[in-house]
């Protein structure tokens, strides 16, 4: 039997876990308009404000964001809103499913009699939040359910955010490890060391990417990139590029032929006109002793040899980012790098980062005296390039705000003619992924 209390007024409830007002909507399958919910018990100081709707189209005027909890009688006849797309008579939850299609971020209670406690199970199996008997209900019943369904709702709404989360996490990583590939230098002489870091907070990837290959002809090919931007678009573009650039190089193409063909993968795949790239590729001769340098934008990268301070490589021929200019070229310039040498590339991020509480930037400059006094201090390898990252963080007083890639190449003469000498030069050298420290690191030459 209906339970008749006066409508649309506001009782006392039992406290909430957040201490503030509730609003409960109930709609309801009586014409007289006599069901509504009996008094509350006013055990605490929050009230739970009632609005009533005697079909789901009032429902639908008077479900707005501050409604906290629906109370719905299951016995409301299945309307228009309520039937099949076929126009068929819906089954006996089709408003409880319509309500639920409305409201998907608040907390539903099933209100039906005792002889359907079946059907009463099957609408929290569907989505509701709790049930009540309405030959059973009370106002403390009702207080409890209230405040479970509601809190039930936001547990429910947690684990979906949850579950989102680790799913785009699980993108991420999927997209991650298409910007930061395994290097392909079997049967090279030379070491490889990189470092990520994203400038989002909290973000596992961005717009810069890299990538190094040993073609046959024991030319190794290094490329590091980056993308205007950093987020999850850029990132993918980035992967694009990185993927496109190791099928180019292991198909033949250097150097300007190469950019110029990136340069319409980039125009093709980006979303908008205004997004461009930088790019550096170095290819190093099989000697080892020299290499070609193309700069697409991007700065130089910086050298150093035995007995000789840091410096950067010549930038002066550099030709612009890719997708700035329709018919661009980019001239290959030719680097005699000698016998013992460490190569670091970067993006900007490195450089960009602010030093103190003013406006100046650290700069090329400023990276190079800094990494020559890291390597007076004897750091080399995966060592150097972690204080280098870190320090650019440190004097930014904070997390970067633009991505950060930095990788190294570097070759010890001596040490691989002990290696001839010993007869180990046909085999090759594992090569760590980036984050792992080499085997061979403590014969690197300083950087």
């Amino acid at each position: 039997m209906p339970v008749p209390v006066p409508q649309q007024r506001s009782v006392p409830a039992a406290e909430t876990s957040y201490g503030a007002a509730l609003t409960l909507l109930v709609i309801e399958d009586d014409p007289a308009g006599t069901l509504t919910v009996p008094e509350l018990p006013a055990t605490a100081g929050t009230r739970v404000r009632i609005r009533s709707a005697r079909n789901l189209t009032e429902a639908g005027r008077l479900l707005t964001d501050d409604v906290d909890c629906i109370l719905l009688d299951l016995a409301l006849p299945a309307g228009s809103e309520a039937r099949t797309a076929q126009g068929e008579e819906a089954d006996n939850l089709a408003t409880l499913k319509h309500v639920l299609r409305i409201a998907p971020r608040h907390a539903v209670i099933a209100l039906t009699a005792q002889e359907d406690a079946e059907l009463a199970a099957e609408a929290v199996r569907v989505g509701a939040q709790d049930y009540l008997f309405r030959d059973e209900l009370d106002g403390r019943l009702l207080s409890r359910a209230i405040r479970y369904a509601v809190e039930r709702k936001r547990a429910d709404v947690a684990q979906h955010q949850l579950t989102e989360s680790r799913l785009r996490a699980q993108e991420n990583a999927r997209l991650e490890r298409g910007l930061l590939p395994t290097p392909l230098l079997d049967g090279s002489d030379l070491h490889f060391a990189a470092r990520y870091r994203p400038g989002r907070s909290r973000a596992l990837l961005g717009g810069d990417f890299y990538d190094t290959v040993r073609t046959p002809d024991g030319t190794v090919h290094v490329m590091i990139g980056d993308v205007c931007g950093h987020g999850p678009d850029e990132a993918a573009l980035g992967v694009e590029l990185r993927i496109a650039w190791r099928a180019l190089t292991l198909a033949g193409l250097c150097g300007d032929e190469l950019l110029s063909t990136l340069q319409q993968v980039l125009e093709h795949e980006r979303e908008s006109e205004e997004i461009f790239a930088t790019l550096c590729t170095v290819d190093i001769a099989p000697d080892g002793r020299r290499a070609g340098l193309c700069l697409a934008g991007h700065p130089a990268p910086l050298i150093a040899r035995q007995g000789r301070a840091a410096h950067l490589l010549p930038y002066q021929d550099g030709g612009p980012a890719l997708g700035l200019l329709p018919r661009a070229r980019w001239p290959r310039r030719q680097v005699e790098l000698g016998g013992s040498w460490s190569l670091m590339m970067y993006t900007d991020g490195l450089i960009e980062g602010r030093v103190g509480t003013g406006t100046q930037r650290l700069g090329q400059d400023g990276m190079v005296s800094m990494i020559n006094r890291q390597l007076a201090e004897g750091l080399t390898g995966e060592a150097l390039l972690e204080a280098a990252v870190t320090r650019v963080r440190e004097l930014n007083g904070g997390e970067l705000t633009d991505d950060v890639a930095v990788l190294l190449l570097d070759r010890d003469e001596d040490a691989e003619r002990r290696r001839t000498h010993h007869g180990d030069r046909g085999r090759s050298i594992p090569r760590p992924r980036p984050g792992q420290v080499s085997a061979a690191g403590a014969q690197r030459p300083p950087l």
